[in-house]
């Protein structure tokens, strides 16, 4: 069976010898992030920090922080949620082999919660200030709760079955906060909570709020499951944690785990905002600092021997990359029966996640036209674009799977040379504007605000990828130092950016409307050395860094028909631009106090 608490989960990871315990008193401010990014980044082993500066609970980190290691957590139960999958994608595969889903029966149970009139959660309380105050990077807001799960029931529907748990950013103090009565809720764009808080103030009406952290691990990765309409989060936690949920409610809250380590009580009054942030984000830069609800606090309940897990986000990859890769084992099989067509989908983890998906599709339209182009996966595409968190998409890349059944979406250099050897950009290119994007992506107009661009190829070969900088490449003043970034690509430095990008059409205007052999894209950087150095670096700089209607030109464009496109080289322009938020930077101080824990004699000596 799964793990009862965070506590079980602890002791049977050091047991294991899968998570080392620091004696070492460990600041919670910068320092204990730090250190967290640091063994993420050496693929060490989960984190418990038994003394923490000015609180009196543990800190757990690193938890999921490998593949193997957030199998190992859920290993009793993986196997069923992968079998309920199965049956969800087929549900005829039950007649066929009822003796490899004998447990399913079982399992559906699990995903009722059961109420309970008591609980270990309901042994203390505290205050907001007692917590340990884990602040990540210099210039954050304050501290956050970087594993929150945030509950909260639909007030047109209340009820544990019309509930929402996701993964909200909590500010525990900071900026204009009355200590210990208010903290900050930010969530994104397109999140379940969006829908009750609606319906609150349509309403009239207070948000009840509960904010969990700790407790089973299955309900952290609940939290952050893109789970279909209609199916509970605490019902999923029940499945993958090998028993039905036990919530228990005291007078005047919303229920909670009884196996919680802390749940903090409040409402959201839906006539009140105060400024969030900023936050060091998984984009790898600081969300800044925007007016959000504000969560009043009424009461924060704690457990004996409570342990406050948190993760650090940041330039990916970080620990929450392992979060991505669970999932997709779980929920990549089902992708074809929600969305007919599509074969696979790649969020790539290195450009940020939503900036940008690789997708494959069929083309079966019109089989007997003699010049094969995209047609349904246009259709597929903006299916794909339809779906939940999918839909926060800057840059989708779609390829019909019948022109290379062997071509991946995880190769991710080999996908966009199939790709930009294909790619006709008088016509493969497809804006939407004036749409929403991430919340935490600042490359738009404004918050939520952006654009997007679908890029579908279909047919034969039509060039030959080069890797050699050309010989002859007309560069007006200002650009420099191209490099090879991939085949086909070439990164540029270009001059410091301004809002209104003029030099970007004199570079278009000097690359002429003929197409420069062998190098259909070419990004325009403030580093082609950066860039150009890894395929991580290249993914991380053009995606996160331009918004397409915006930032794509190219030689020889033209408008018909509303349609834009060009016949020579398709140019990005992803230079930080001056509305852009600044990237997260190291404080130094810092890394030199944690360059000493893993000296000889360290705590973490030989860990990183």
């Amino acid at each position: 069976m799964g793990y009862r608490s965070l506590g079980e989960c602890v002791r049977d990871l050091e047991a294991s010898g899968r998570l080392l315990a620091i004696e070492q008193e460990v600041d919670p401010y910068l320092e204990a992030a730090a250190v967290q990014r640091r063994v993420y980044q050496a693929g060490g082993p989960a984190l418990l920090f038994r003394r923490v500066r000015n609180s009196s609970f543990p800190l757990a980190a690193n938890l999921f922080g490998t593949l193997d290691r957030a199998r190992f957590l859920f290993r009793d139960s993986l196997e069923t949620v992968r079998r309920l999958v199965e049956l969800k994608v087929d549900p005829g595969q039950l007649a066929k082999n009822p003796w490899r889903y004998r447990g399913m029966p079982a399992a559906a149970l699990r995903l009722l919660p059961r109420k309970v009139r008591s609980g270990p959660i309901l042994a203390h309380q505290t205050t907001l200030d007692r917590l340990p105050q884990v602040q990540c990077w210099p210039a954050d807001g304050g501290p956050f709760i970087t594993l929150p799960q945030v509950y909260t029931e639909n007030p047109d529907r209340p009820g544990l079955m019309h509930s929402n748990l996701g993964m909200y950013r909590i500010q525990l103090a900071g900026n204009e906060y009355e200590p210990n009565r208010e903290a900050g809720l930010h969530y994104q764009i397109h999140r379940g909570i969006g829908v009750h808080h609606a319906a609150a103030i349509r309403r009239g009406e207070p948000l009840r709020v509960n904010v969990f952290v700790g407790g089973p691990p299955a309900l952290t990765l609940a939290a952050v499951m893109p789970l279909p309409e209609g199916l509970s989060e605490l019902g999923f936690a029940g499945v993958l944690g090998g028993r039905r949920l036990a919530m228990v409610a005291p007078q005047g809250c919303l229920p909670m785990p009884a196996e919680a380590d802390f749940v903090i009580t409040g409402s959201i009054d839906p006539t009140r905002r105060k400024p969030e942030g900023p936050f060091g984000d998984h984009l790898g830069y600081y969300s800044l600092t925007h007016d959000f609800p504000v969560l009043r606090v009424e009461r924060v309940f704690h457990r004996e021997g409570a342990i406050w897990p948190f993760t650090s986000v940041g330039r990916p990859p970080q620990e929450d990359t392992s979060f991505g890769e669970l999932i997709h084992e779980i929920t990549g099989p089902i992708i074809p029966s929600v969305l007919p067509g599509v074969h696979a989908v790649h969020a790539v983890d290195a450009a940020g996640v939503h900036p940008l998906l690789l997708a494959l599709g069929s083309e079966r339209y019109t089989p007997q036209d003699p010049v094969r182009r995209p047609q349904e996966i246009l259709t597929t595409a903006n299916a794909i674009l339809g779906q939940g968190q999918l839909s926060l998409a800057k840059y989708l890349v779609i390829a019909a799977q019948e022109d290379d059944p062997s071509l991946g979406v995880h190769n991710i250099p080999a996908f966009l040379a199939h790709v930009l050897g294909r790619v006709d950009w008088r016509r493969d290119l497809h804006f939407q504007t004036c749409t929403t994007i991430d919340t935490l992506d600042y490359s738009g107009d404004a918050i939520n605000q952006g654009s997007k661009v679908v890029v579908a190829v279909a047919g034969p070969i039509r060039r030959a990828l080069k890797g050699e900088i050309p010989a002859e490449l007309p560069l007006p003043d200002g650009f420099h130092s191209p490099r090879v970034a991939l085949q086909g690509v070439l990164a540029i430095s270009g001059p410091p950016a301004r809002d209104d990008a003029p030099e970007i059409a004199s570079l278009c205007r000097a690359l002429g409307p003929e197409e420069i052999p062998g190098f259909p894209l070419i990004v325009v950087v403030d580093s082609s050395e950066f860039t150009a150095a890894t395929v991580r670096n290249f993914l991380w700089t053009v995606f996160t860094r331009s918004n397409p209607a915006a930032d794509i030109d190219g030689g020889g464009a033209f408008t018909v028909k509303k349609h834009w496109g060009c016949t020579g080289s398709l140019v990005i322009d992803a230079r930080l631009k001056p509305r852009h938020a600044p990237p997260l930077v190291d404080d130094p101080a810092v890394e030199r106090k944690v360059d000493a824990l893993a000296a000889p004699g360290g705590p973490l000596h030989g860990v990183y």
